[in-house]
């Protein structure tokens, strides 16, 4: 009989957590769909399909950002449904408290969230990556491009009538270091050669420290030269920390490119975190959404209890928000930034279920 009562939670959780996907999906294809029509509103002469195809590429991605509340709320009607069938009672009577019920769901939770980062996520970061890529062949920035090789990093700055080429070895912290910057005319033809050790970037006007110039044949040197540019240490920075179109084997590629760099690498490896921590995070979800309606379902209306369950997915999506805002700032190890929410919803969590039962 208790296996019969598992499969029976088990199939009504997938059952309500199918609906909301579905209402969520169709929320993010609707509202992502009139952002790529407004995206390419001046652009008659695009096929009027390219805003829905771009819709469909970037929806996985968007979801996968989503899946912890869609948890959530999956959670919240299943126990209204529960209730207001008065199944919990029926449950205890067969030896089916509310902490197995919880258990049974979270272990559910866990095991999506496993597959969700083996599978889902990866195939979202590869159409995320098809999505920019093919979003960016119609920005006003790709003559401004810049990556990174086995030589460093690449840069190539379009200033109209001058286009530069700049190759340096890696970044430290607000400078390039052994930096070579040529100069082309628009008919490609070599104009100047400026060759630094130490390029400071903090802004679009950079400072060579030292530079040796090239031109014609002659080479000449002073003690500091100002260069303007559309690239500055930030511009530079956020290139590679578009992360979400990145599957796992990628990321692990950018973390090299960063350590090559110079870079510190805790954005990388708290994002590689943040996915180790994404089954647990689902599952703390269902924990929070059973507790909240084990505490108040019998005693609310059910819009009362999905506002309230909203409210506590902003609460949470804000807490986390800090917390990799902390990572960025770099002020406290980005292990605590990434596992200390989880840490703290988990003893919130352990309070709540000593007397679950009773409920």
């Amino acid at each position: 009989m208790i296996k019969y009562y598992n499969k029976y939670l088990l199939k009504n959780f997938i059952i309500c957590f199918i609906k909301v996907t579905i209402v969520f999906s169709t929320v993010v294809i609707v509202m992502n769909l009139l952002e790529e029509i407004n995206f390419f509103k001046n652009d008659s002469d695009e096929n009027i399909l390219l805003p829905f195809f771009l819709t469909l590429l970037n929806m996985p991605s968007i979801l996968f950002e989503l899946f912890p509340f869609i948890f959530l709320i999956s959670t919240l009607f299943f126990f209204i449904e529960s209730i207001d069938n008065d199944e919990l009672n029926v449950f205890k009577l067969y030896g089916v408290t509310n902490f197995k019920i919880i258990q049974i769901l979270t272990t559910l939770s866990f095991i999506i969230g496993v597959f969700i980062i083996l599978f889902f996520y990866n195939i979202s970061a590869n159409l995320k990556f098809f999505y920019l890529d093919i979003k960016n062949q119609y920005t006003k920035d790709d003559k401004y491009l810049a990556v990174v090789t086995g030589n460093g990093l690449w840069i190539r700055d379009d200033l109209g009538e001058i286009v530069n080429y700049i190759n340096a070895e890696k970044l430290d912290k607000n400078k390039l270091l052994n930096v070579t910057i040529s100069q082309f005319n628009k008919e490609f033809e070599l104009q100047k050669v400026i060759i630094s050790k130490s390029v400071n970037i903090q802004s679009n006007n950079w400072i060579i420290e030292r530079p040796i110039i090239n031109l014609n044949n002659n080479t000449s040197s002073t003690d500091q030269l100002e260069f303007f540019s559309n690239f500055d240490e930030k511009r530079i920075i956020s290139i590679f920390e578009n992360l979400s179109s990145l599957d796992m084997f990628k990321i692990e590629t950018l973390r090299k490119d960063y350590e090559m760099l110079g870079y510190n690498t805790d954005i990388i490896n708290g994002h590689k975190h943040r996915l180790y921590s994404y089954p647990l995070y689902l599952a703390i979800m269902v924990c929070i959404g059973a507790i909240l309606m084990l505490n108040i379902g019998h005693n609310k209306s059910k819009i009362s209890n999905i506002i309230i369950g909203i409210a506590v997915s902003v609460l949470i999506y804000y807490v986390n928000y800090f917390f990799n805002v902390i990572i960025e700032t770099q002020d406290v190890p980005y292990l605590i930034s990434i596992w200390g929410p989880q840490i703290i919803l988990s003893l919130i969590i352990i309070t709540n279920l000593i007397r679950i039962n009773e409920k």
